[in-house]
């Protein structure tokens, strides 16, 4: 969606490499300390757990089929590619699809944390409206799309890799 909205604005966004003017640098793009902190806690906490999760799935091929894919002459990536990860996205994917919710939540309290400008809008529209279950109701939609999103995509791909029975 940011896409459309911006391609529909005629991209007005410009792309620079910062350069050193004076004592200051001039261009690039500038992250407040508070969202950065926030942009790399969730990144190295999320990434742990999806690391672990395709770990765990990769190890629960059976030793067999690595076997035989060597057997058969087929280069790692090959190896990979054709027959570990096949099997092993259908042990990976529902344990995924809660790390992808459970990034959804995390992100909605690190923001109301680690950066506050969402929660300070909300307030002063509470404040000057008077109409607080509506802003906190606002958020709450908002949230519980992203998460429906999420789970129906994961889902619609859980079942699309799914061993199919006869």
């Amino acid at each position: 969606m940011p896409f459309v909205a911006s391609a529909a604005q005629g991209f007005p966004a410009t792309f620079s490499v910062p350069v050193l003017q004076g004592f200051n640098f001039s261009g690039g793009i500038e992250l407040s300390p508070e969202f950065a902190a926030l942009l790399a806690g969730l990144v190295l906490y999320t990434a742990a757990f999806v690391a672990e999760i395709v770990r765990g799935g990769i190890q629960s091929v059976y030793k067999g089929q690595w076997e035989a894919a060597r057997s058969l002459g087929l280069s790692s990536g090959m190896l990979m590619r054709l027959v570990i990860l096949p099997q092993a996205l259908r042990v990976i994917i529902p344990p995924l699809t809660s790390q992808y919710l459970n990034l959804t939540k995390n992100s909605s309290l690190a923001v109301a944390i680690g950066y506050p400008d969402l929660v300070h809008i909300s307030n002063t529209t509470m404040n000057q409206t008077g109409r607080a279950v509506e802003a906190i109701l606002l958020f709450a939609s908002i949230y519980l799309t992203i998460s429906l999103l999420t789970s129906a995509f994961m889902n619609w791909y859980n079942a699309r890799v799914a061993i199919r029975e006869r």
